[in-house]
């Protein structure tokens, strides 16, 4: 069974200007470690004449970390960035944060809040997604129960992804496996056992979840709960 983890929800770009320097993010979801390479290599030819290129990224594939302070003082870029995303619980993520000198130095615990700073903005920027197995399911109802059919399932956890409109509506949905139970109760209770949700199987899929859902979900991993 695939547990449940986190990602960015897509790419994403973010800057700031701290004491003259220009500080650029560069956020990615790369999978693999070639690809979290090559993306840097990007992100430095289009950057050719910044001074710094500090970069982490998380793998989920062999838990594999790495970071680089490209020249900054040690410790001060790439493990304050890589922090915020094992704090976020958030993994396949290549952040690289280009940083432009504006020849006012900001000292060792400048240079920490700021490339913190730039990968916390870049991960706010991105927004979070949650991959998981979830189970796809038609509800077919009359078109009176719709907007409470929808409704109930977005309050089951569950995300609605488009409906069919004939005689009835057919509306499709995905929801986390602990969540079925849930809602076909509550859908009998609300059709008066008239009709019930259609099992298609389960797939596994990245939805983005709101900050709220994404800590949420970010405590539950990190306590080693599996399957939520």
């Amino acid at each position: 069974m695939v547990e449940p983890y986190l990602v960015p929800a897509g790419p994403a770009q973010s800057a700031f200007t701290e004491k003259k320097s220009r500080f650029l993010t560069d956020l990615f979801v790369v999978e693999t470690e070639a690809e979290a390479r090559a993306r840097l290599e990007e992100v430095r030819r289009r950057e050719h004449d910044a001074r710094h290129h500090c970069w982490c990224y998380r793998l989920r594939a062999g838990g594999l970390e790495r970071y680089s302070d490209d020249g900054e003082p040690q410790g001060t870029a790439g493990q304050p960035m890589l922090a915020v995303f094992q704090r976020a619980q958030v993994q396949n993520v290549l952040c690289v944060v280009t940083r432009y000198f504006g020849g006012v130095l900001l000292g060792a615990g400048g240079l920490t809040r700021a490339y913190g700073r730039g990968a916390r903005d870049g991960l706010e920027a991105a927004g979070v997604a949650v991959v998981r197995p979830w189970t796809r399911l038609e509800v077919p109802c009359p078109y009176r129960l719709y907007e409470r059919a929808r409704l109930l399932a977005e309050a089951c956890g569950g995300v609605v992804t488009g409906a069919d409109y004939g005689a009835d509506v057919t509306l499709s949905a995905m929801f986390p496996r602990a969540a079925v139970a849930d809602f076909q109760t509550q859908l009998r209770e609300l059709s008066s056992g008239a009709f019930a949700a259609a099992d298609r199987g389960e797939e596994l899929r990245a939805f983005p979840v709101d900050r709220q859902e994404a800590r949420r979900i970010a405590e539950k991993i990190a306590a080693g709960e599996k399957d939520f």
